[in-house]
């Protein structure tokens, strides 16, 4: 016996041989199993139009790395978490599934980089692609869908944002301090000055510019935010006119207040990323975009992806209606009370798409009386809210809406938890719109690929 089994007595184990020659397999076909992951995404990849990427390309010079093999390796890294170039250069080495989809090539992590940032609109239409795909093999059967939103933290820190209150005290200041400084100036050729006034003027009225750049977009955030409150108020205002003119008096309680035009106090600009905000997280605040997405209830596919700046998801279904436009139309589409309002729903009914949009807080464990009581058709001149709210109040109704929660929260938390999207790797709303469009397209073929083995869970 050896010393680990005269060590354990008669109990045998199998031990590793590190220093064993190992004969492997003459093919990387036979390295991973039929069924795996990295072959359904090459395979997926194989078969879509990639003539927007391969197109830039001219002849001459050093070959250029294939444009397949690099899709498909964007693609393999992030369904299965790893977005960086650099662990994706090193998955070449260490994973033998990344070693079947590059087919033992190793592009370094700079080539990776370049190629994602080149391409990303161009990879960006290839979510469509991948759901038409869906469609063709019977996994997307466009039904109801669900849409919902989740904040990822941005690629810039919260304590690079500057407030626009604390924007003018430090503008104040370094208009003081310049003007020190040029009195300085003017007795530099007469006695000797520890600073480098030219060097110093210079930092200072770097800052200063940025800093009025700055405000400019604040100052430009609150005119579209005040327009935005100004068209609501008078909203509310005219529908409490005409309550007043129903009633024959007037209503009680104090109307609403004018929206206030003009920068507030807190009001954030990020300097090393001005498309992100400052957005309420669970640990307090975070510098973060609003990524939104529509999940098909019957085969958990992302039908729709795009990214927002505003914390608020009442202005978010126009967006996602006009991107469903290029993957059909949805049977119906269902949403928490954020999205809710006339506008909303009248905007689903007059596309043919029906809404199903909590108009309050849904309160759990209701009293039997209340769900005993029968549901009565809606009057025939209703509009389309009260026709939504007879709906949501069906049995039917209440089934497809309760679906909501597991459909596109489960999704976001595996993407968010298990594919590691915890943070967008890219700067500007653009890019960070690409690589949410590259994610999202990335857990259609994970789940396209569990769909295929007969998988029915929405990991």
């Amino acid at each position: 016996m050896n010393s680990l089994e005269d060590d354990v007595g008669s109990i045998r184990f199998q031990r590793a041989n590190r220093d064993e020659v190992w004969l492997l397999p003459p093919s990387i076909q036979e390295w991973l199993p039929d069924d795996h992951l990295a072959r359904f995404v090459v395979e997926i990849v194989e078969s879509l139009d990639l003539d927007k990427i391969t197109g830039v390309y001219r002849h001459g010079g050093k070959p250029a790395w294939c444009p397949v093999m690099m899709t498909a390796l964007l693609f393999c890294g992030y369904s299965t978490g790893v977005h960086s170039s650099r662990k994706l250069e090193a998955a070449t080495h260490d994973s033998v599934a990344v070693r079947h989809v590059t087919g033992n090539l190793h592009p370094d992590h700079d080539t990776i980089a370049r190629f994602r940032k080149r391409h990303l609109p161009a990879l960006q239409e290839l979510f469509v692609q991948v759901l038409s795909i869906a469609g063709t093999m019977g996994m997307l059967k466009l039904g109801h869908v669900s849409l919902d939103g989740t904040r990822v933290k941005a690629n810039a820190s919260r304590h690079r944002a500057m407030s626009h209150a604390h924007m003018e005290r430090i503008e104040a200041q370094l208009k003081a301090e310049v003007a020190r400084l040029l009195e300085l100036a003017e007795v530099a050729d007469e006695q000797e000055c520890a600073l480098d006034i030219p060097e110093e003027l210079g930092r200072r009225q770097e800052r200063l510019a940025k800093i009025a750049e700055a405000r400019k977009e604040i100052e430009a955030r609150a005119a579209a935010r005040h327009a935005a409150e100004q068209a609501a108020y008078e909203e509310k205002m005219q529908e409490r006119r005409q309550k007043e003119r129903e009633r024959g008096g007037k209503l009680g309680g104090r109307p609403p207040k004018p929206p206030v035009p003009g920068p507030r106090p807190r009001d954030q600009i990020s300097f090393t990323d001005p498309d992100s905000r400052i957005m309420p997280s669970s640990g307090g605040f975070e510098q973060a975009l609003g990524a939104r997405a529509s999940v098909d209830h019957g085969s958990h596919l992302i039908v729709h992806a795009h990214v927002s700046r505003r914390p608020n998801d009442v202005d978010e279904m126009a967006p996602a209606l006009a991107a469903l436009e290029d993957v059909g139309s949805p049977a119906g589409i269902v949403a928490d009370t954020g999205y809710f309002s006339r506008a909303n729903v009248e905007l689903c009914d007059d596309r043919g798409i029906e809404p199903l949009i909590a108009s309050g807080r849904q309160h759990h464990n209701r009293p039997l009386r209340e769900r005993r009581v029968p549901v009565t058709e809606p009057p025939a001149d209703a509009d389309a809210v009260e026709r939504m709210k007879h709906r949501m109040g069906s049995a039917e109704g209440e089934r497809i809406h309760a679906k909501r929660k597991a459909a596109a929260r489960p999704v976001f938390g595996i993407i968010k938890r298990v594919m590691g999207l915890d943070q967008f790797s890219l700067r500007g709303i653009e890019a960070v719109h690409g690589e949410w469009s590259l994610v999202c397209t990335s857990w259609n073929l994970k789940r396209m690929h569990r769909l295929l083995l007969g998988g029915h869970s929405a990991a």
